[in-house]
């Protein structure tokens, strides 16, 4: 039991694990519903058409999910600064990334958001239908993520990167590769910080996936700096990493 779930007594310790197991089943019930109809919609439907439509279902689908999480499982957010890039043009969207649900909150608010994906969600039966839809990006290594990411821009799209790679270990945050310098070069798009706030690192690397959270979970999201593109990717990566090591908010029970 957390020390919260102590002082609120048992009862509390027990409704934070029920909206722990609403939290993750309604998503992936989510994810079910759409999948038949992502699968058939990929090969039928034009590129440009089904990206589109792929994209705004994903992050319409996200948006429902988290308002489920504000009205029954005790959440409380604010991503008023992401909706303020939502109409505008191409640009990397860098965030710090503590948690499972960083994504799940960057698309919903932005409907042409392009994930980066690892290899093995993009051909697991429950997510890769709907990315593959999406067209997000597949990370079969560096100068797969670099061509495919500059596409995505080309075509006015918000790539999201997270900066460090994976999700946090050591706060407040990890060692950059220079993995979204190199594609900012390459595109000449600018990169726009976005800062993450947790009060706990829920479903952190060192969050194991049936723990439940601390409730409140509150999570807020602000805009940092938006740098423009980089003629040198290694000074931009040490740039980059200062502002996220100066700005990112460690958040409460990291491990």
């Amino acid at each position: 039991m957390t020390d919260q779930g102590r002082a609120r007594g048992p009862l509390w310790a027990q409704y934070q694990r029920l909206a722990m197991h609403i939290g993750l089943g309604s998503l992936a019930a989510l994810c079910l519903f759409w999948l038949p109809f992502a699968m058939l919609l990929h090969p039928l439907l034009p590129r440009t058409l089904g990206q589109r439509w792929g994209r705004e279902t994903i992050s319409f689908g996200f948006r429902i999910y988290l308002r489920l999480l504000e009205a029954v499982c005790g959440c409380r957010f604010d991503f008023r600064a992401i909706e303020q890039l939502r109409h505008e043009g191409p640009m990397i969207i860098a965030a710090n990334h503590p948690s499972l649900l960083d994504a799940v909150i960057l698309v919903s608010r932005l409907p042409n958001a392009v994930c980066v994906m690892k290899a093995s969600l993009m051909d697991n039966p429950l997510f890769g239908s709907a990315a593959r839809l999406a067209r997000y990006v597949r990370n079969d290594g560096i100068l797969q993520i670099i061509a495919r990411g500059c596409d995505a821009l080309q075509e006015g799209g918000h790539l999201v990167l997270f900066p460090e790679g994976s999700r946090t270990v050591n706060f407040p945050v990890d060692p950059f590769p220079p993995t979204l310098g190199m594609v900012a070069r390459r595109a000449g798009v600018p990169v726009q910080v976005v800062l993450l706030d947790f009060s706990t690192a829920y479903l952190g690397k060192a969050w194991p996936l049936l723990r439940p959270p601390v409730l409140p979970l509150v999570i807020c999201a602000r805009l940092g700096p938006r740098l423009a593109p980089p003629a040198d990717h290694v000074a931009f990566t040490a740039e980059l990493e200062a502002i996220f090591r100066r700005e990112v908010r460690v958040p409460a029970n990291p491990f």
